[in-house]
């Protein structure tokens, strides 16, 4: 039994060295005192392996959007290796980018984006007794937000209504509130403007509407939850959002009381005041532009998940919805898709590559194609089930005609056309010319018998029977009797 077992590992093999840990030369040395007792080369086997390689699904990963710091570990447990080198890649990703990666080989994420989102694998590579070992982790990252917002409606009154002068305004504006952004970790957006006369024309006055986006998502808005832990996170985010309502509502109250008038003026225009004479809120629980409520997120049904590739979703929608025909999506988080250049369309909805568009003709001769089918279809059934009907019509009629019973007319036909064969075999017809001997005489009789006979098969000929031949020939004989 030792002696076969030596001969199986001493199959001709390639040695891969042997200055390797004391375990390995130990295994090496007593596969070789094997092969060389049952008389095989000194070779070492195919199947000891010199590296070992394993691959690992990670979980999906939710990252809130605008998080001051995430980590993401190469490994969800914790491996005690010396010296291992770490290698992060992203799928899909459009425009390359250097990665920040700590010593512990965690994956460092600053002000997360929608962009950000992807997919993400981790390589760690090591030396373990003397085997190089790589094991690679794969994480599905999603970027979300909890609800929660703000919307803003702004009247000034002013003198003049022109352009010029209300982005002038709106840039004195901006400036002004940008240190309330900071100081309450929000960030404010213009979303429109209008400028309308006012209802009271006495003083020649118009009114410039100003509405502002608030999102609370400001810059270390989330300072407060540092927690690894997903649900500790997400109580946490949704806490610091309600908190976080109360107090920019009151700071931008107190703001426009302190800044009553903003006067705008400048080489090239006249000097002009904008007065502030109202401001309201309105609390808004809405997805941003490229997010959707899709209940991924289990310990947060209500969060506001980034929309895939493929997808969109514009402001204000709580939707993730397919892109449209003609149009793809190659990100995540998209507001609106991309359409296809140079009159090109895409098959199908969900396009999330610029590959799947292609030219019209041939996405036409396939729509026109499909819409046909049903059309065809429409008319070679009925076709088929007439030509069926027929069918079996007409092969019921042939059997109806071949095994029928017969009817009593017939029967009396085939009766008398029957006995008049009888009768006609029973006369003996004489031969004629002058050679004719004294049977002459009983001739006279048997023509009597045919006359009457013929009378019967004029008869029958009226009635329809087969017999006019045979009644000539009778009657012919009869005269020359």
């Amino acid at each position: 039994h030792n002696v076969q077992w030596g001969r199986m590992l001493c199959a001709p093999g390639v040695w891969p060295h042997l200055r390797g840990p004391g375990v390995l030369k130990t295994v090496g040395i007593l596969i070789l005192a094997l092969c060389r007792c049952s008389g095989q080369p000194s070779s070492l086997p195919w199947d000891l392996q010199t590296s070992s390689h394993w691959e690992h699904q990670g979980g999906l990963i939710f990252i809130h959007m605008d998080s001051s710091l995430y980590s993401l570990p190469c490994s969800p447990m914790e491996i005690d290796v010396v010296d291992p080198t770490y290698h992060w890649v992203q799928d899909r990703a459009v425009d390359p980018k250097l990665f920040s990666v700590t010593k512990e080989g965690h994956l460092l994420f600053q002000h997360f984006q929608a962009g950000d989102s992807g997919k993400y694998s981790c390589t760690i590579s090591y030396v373990k007794h003397g085997i190089s070992v790589s094991q690679t982790f794969h994480y599905s990252v999603f970027g979300y937000h909890v609800l929660g917002g703000l919307e803003t409606v702004l009247l000034f009154h002013s003198k003049i209504c022109k352009d010029e002068w209300t982005k002038r305004f709106l840039w004195d504006l901006k400036e002004k509130l940008w240190q309330l952004e900071m100081k309450q970790h929000c960030k404010l957006q213009f979303t429109a403007t209008f400028c309308f006369p006012s209802l009271n024309n006495i003083l020649d006055e118009f009114i410039i509407q100003v509405q502002l986006e608030v999102s609370l998502f400001g810059p270390r808005w989330d300072e407060h939850c540092n927690s690894q832990d997903m649900e500790t996170a997400t109580n946490c985010y949704q806490t610091t959002v309600r908190q976080n309502l109360g107090q920019v509502r009151l700071a931008l109250t107190r703001f426009f009381k302190e800044h009553k008038s903003f006067h705008v003026t400048g080489a090239d225009i006249p000097s002009t005041n904008f007065t502030n004479e109202f401001i309201g809120f309105l609390k808004t629980e809405q997805c941003s532009g490229g997010y959707g409520q899709t209940k991924q997120l289990q310990r947060c049904l209500s969060c506001c998940i980034v929309c895939p590739p493929g997808t969109f979703s514009p402001p204000k929608s709580s939707q993730c919805s397919l892109c449209p025909v003609g149009t793809y999506s190659l990100t995540y988080g998209v507001a609106f898709c991309t359409p296809c250049k140079d009159g090109m369309m895409t098959r199908l909805p969900g396009a999330s590559s610029v590959t799947e568009c292609v030219k019209m003709e041939k996405t036409k001769q396939a729509v026109s194609t499909a819409r046909r089918i049903p059309v065809l279809l429409l008319i070679i059934l009925p076709a088929l089930l007439v030509t069926n009907c027929l069918f079996i019509l007409s092969t019921c009629y042939c059997f109806c005609q071949e095994y029928q019973m017969p009817s009593p007319t017939g029967s009396k036909k085939r009766e008398n056309t029957t006995r008049m064969e009888t009768a006609t075999s029973s006369v003996k017809i004489p031969m004629q010319g002058p050679q004719a001997g004294p049977d002459v005489g009983p001739a006279s009789d048997t023509s009597h018998l045919d006359t009457n006979s013929s009378q019967g098969g004029e008869e029958e000929h009226t009635k329809g029977g087969p017999c006019p031949a045979v009644t000539l020939s009778l009657d012919t004989a009869t005269d020359e009797t």
